[in-house]
């Protein structure tokens, strides 16, 4: 057997299991929100601008698909791309948005599991292989099942339906602290603010050089900040010794996380 601290492929897969199995477990909190959701709430408006919450679910299954493509893509050598065309991605969120809320709930399992059924296809070397987001953002196979996590946790809460980062996984939580914080580590024309994640024992400086402002809290309450899912509520904010009663008001507006 690998040693998965001495052998790449070994310590590549073994990574790729432990998202898989977090995937899996986001899915079935996922299905349970589905589960206590009135069917007439579909339509309604969800955290993401001009999306209903069906279009949310409508995506979260396309990106499952998706990204099968990626992990076929990675075992066989060939260059899959992840979506067909961007426009085939927008039109199969707009084509399946207005489904019936059984239809989403099944749509939203399946792809899941065709998800999984395709990852248990990979060897070790395969998690190695390089392949290309649709952003053009070029990353190893592995990494895949953390981006499929994120885009279960945060859609959830975009659904708008009672799912929020306070229930937000604790290690997903602090590894999207951590992306996140470097993603807007050197972001120009981002006051400074020094991040505090008391519980995790963490920090984070975004933004221009030296830290004008404070803002300490909760990993998950941070990350939903830094993430575009929260205002700042929960978050204690000081500029210098001086404590901001508002942290709405006070944090700076971030660019869209990537």
């Amino acid at each position: 057997m690998s040693d998965p601290t001495t052998d790449p492929a070994a310590a590549a897969a073994a990574a790729a299991a432990e998202q898989l199995r977090a995937t899996a477990e986001s899915t079935e909190l996922l299905l349970h929100t589905l589960a206590e959701l009135d069917p007439a709430e579909l339509s309604g408006p969800s955290g993401l601008p001009g999306w209903s919450r069906g279009h949310v679910l409508a995506h979260v299954a396309r990106n499952a698909d998706s990204l099968v493509n990626l992990l076929t893509g990675a075992r066989t050598g060939r260059a899959i791309p992840q979506y067909p065309t961007p426009e085939s991605r927008e039109a199969g969120i707009a084509a399946g948005a207005g489904r019936p809320l059984a239809e989403q709930v099944a749509d939203v399992r399946e792809s899941q599991q065709r998800f999984l059924d395709a990852a248990a296809l990979l060897a070790p070397e395969h998690w190695t292989v390089e392949i290309t987001h649709r952003t053009g953002y070029v990353f190893p196979a592995w990494q895949i099942p953390a981006r499929r996590l994120a885009e279960l946790e945060y859609h959830h809460v975009d659904l708008n339906a009672g799912y929020t980062p306070a229930h937000w996984p604790e290690p997903f939580a602090i590894a999207e602290f951590r992306r996140l914080g470097e993603h807007f580590g050197g972001a120009k024309g981002l006051p400074g603010v020094l991040l505090v994640a008391e519980d995790a024992g963490l920090e984070a400086r975004i933004g221009g050089e030296g830290a004008d402002l404070t803002a300490e809290g909760p990993v998950r309450a941070l990350t939903g900040w830094l993430s575009g899912r929260s205002n700042g509520d929960g978050l204690q904010v000081r500029r210098g010794d001086e404590g901001l009663v508002d942290p709405r008001s006070a944090l700076p507006e971030l660019p869209p996380m990537g």
